[in-house]
């Protein structure tokens, strides 16, 4: 699990190297308080301080505000991993991304303007972080072979894991248990683009705009994605909720039914 800790020992050297003076609990003069940014209105920076908290805690991490900081890595670690481990399929993976995701935040803090809510800025950064480290995997001679193993291991699992719960018997309805493993392994094997748009619909329970800003692409775009996605979901999924359709509904509503609105 992720944890922001109070360096201790360290010298100035090191602070000034790493870029955490105020981790290290040195003075934080040397971080004056900035004027609005002008690339954000008055009128825009002034209502998105005042409606989301979240924006308010990174205004006073863009101060040097140490304990702001570990403030939001609390709210905001379990969601974010939650999103990264569906979207690379790997903890490990996710807890690396997560990491370097709150370290791109913490850079940026000098240059922070809220422009958005705060949760959508996060995931922007978050979006990029994951995309990247899916371009840099593709320059690896085994990508080809290793991606093709994934779709197929994917697909795999999901023939297998229907024949153990079922015992062969068609009639046998899964549990909550098995029908969540099944829908994962559904999910893993959407696009990049459909993964990302349900995760945030499903799990950060976003609106189409805030995906869409997200994402960089237009609402439209975003509502295609989740229409495509859940279609995708429900032909991978049907032949094993043949005997349960309750139960297939529900493991895909997620677009605008829930948390995507207009």
């Amino acid at each position: 699990m992720l944890a922001v800790r109070r360096a201790t020992g360290a010298s100035l050297k090191q602070c000034e190297d790493l870029d955490l003076r105020t981790f290290c609990g040195l003075p934080t003069s040397s971080y004056p308080r900035l004027s609005h940014p002008l690339a954000v209105s008055e009128s825009t920076f002034l209502r998105y301080e005042q409606q989301d908290p979240d924006v308010r805690l990174m205004l006073r991490v863009r101060e040097g505000s140490a304990v702001a900081f570990e403030e939001l890595v609390l709210r905001y670690q379990s969601r974010l991993l939650t999103v990264l481990e569906h979207l690379v399929g790997n903890r490990e993976m996710a807890e690396d991304l997560a990491q370097e995701t709150f370290l791109r935040v913490f850079r940026a803090r000098k240059t922070y303007e809220p422009g958005a809510k705060f949760s959508t800025w996060l995931f922007t950064i978050a979006h990029n972080v994951a995309s990247n480290a899916r371009r840099k995997k593709a320059r690896w001679k085994e990508v080809t072979v290793a991606e093709k193993s994934v779709e197929d291991s994917s697909a795999l699992g999901l023939d297998q894991l229907a024949k153990a719960a079922s015992g062969l018997m068609p009639a046998r309805q899964f549990d909550k248990s098995e029908s969540a493993q099944m829908v994962r392994l559904a999910v893993e094997s959407l696009g990049e683009r459909q993964r990302m748009a349900l995760l945030l619909s499903k799990f950060e329970g976003m609106s189409y705009q805030d995906i869409a800003d997200t994402m960089g692409l237009t609402t439209q775009a975003i509502k295609s994605l989740l229409m495509r996605a859940r279609v995708n979901l429900k032909e991978i999924l049907a032949p094993y909720f043949e005997e349960g359709a309750g139960a297939l509904k529900a493991a895909v509503q997620f677009d605008g039914e829930e948390g995507a609105d207009e």
